[in-house]
């Protein structure tokens, strides 16, 4: 079995991995590109003829572009909810919104691509002046509360009498310890 080995890559996109070969058809959640237009891939792994990429300064020289070929809507899921005996019934439905793509290149370069060139500070302050946040403003300082006037000092209060056991009926100490006094001699 002797054949040619094509490079692929593993990329990232909507929170899912997908296997990226030149030519290849994927369909992944939607991504906000018109039909027709470039898109490129993060590179999570990149496997060619010879070598196979998986650090991370290395994926960054991986180039993995696509074509958005249109926008689809993925297949109905039905879901309903249902408990017996209780009358609770929820019927829904989803459809998710898909992309897809067509791989038109997948390649590792020989150095690291080059940093996007910005704009100059003056126009990028006239380009976007209402995407300025207003600077964050310092909690302000506690203020001591008002001293309220001295409230006057109440006594402890007192835990509240036991009520004897037995419905009532008091006994003294001596007649509690004379029932217990005869016995405690005939055993002497």
């Amino acid at each position: 079995m002797t054949g040619t080995t094509t490079s692929y890559a593993i990329v990232e996109s909507g929170g899912k991995q997908y296997r990226a070969e030149k030519g290849a058809s994927l369909l992944v959640e939607h991504l906000p590109a018109d039909e027709g237009a470039k898109v490129s891939l993060r590179a999570v792994m990149y496997r060619g003829d010879t070598d196979v990429v998986l650090g991370g300064n290395e994926l960054e020289k991986v180039k993995v572009e696509a074509v958005v070929a249109g926008h689809v809507r993925g297949p109905k899921v039905r879901i309903f909810k249902y408990k017996p005996k209780k009358g609770y019934r929820r019927r829904a439905g989803h459809r998710q919104e898909l992309t897809r793509l067509e791989v038109t290149d997948v390649k590792l370069l020989t150095r690291k691509p080059a940093a996007k060139t910005e704009t100059k500070p003056a126009e990028k302050a006239v380009a976007r002046p209402a995407a300025r946040k207003p600077p964050a403003k310092k909690p302000a300082a506690k203020k001591p509360a008002a001293k309220k006037p001295a409230a006057k000092k109440r006594a402890p209060k007192k835990p509240a009498a036991k009520k004897p056991a037995g419905g009532g009926k008091t006994q003294t100490r001596k007649a509690s310890t004379a029932r217990r006094a005869p016995s405690a001699k005939k055993e002497s």
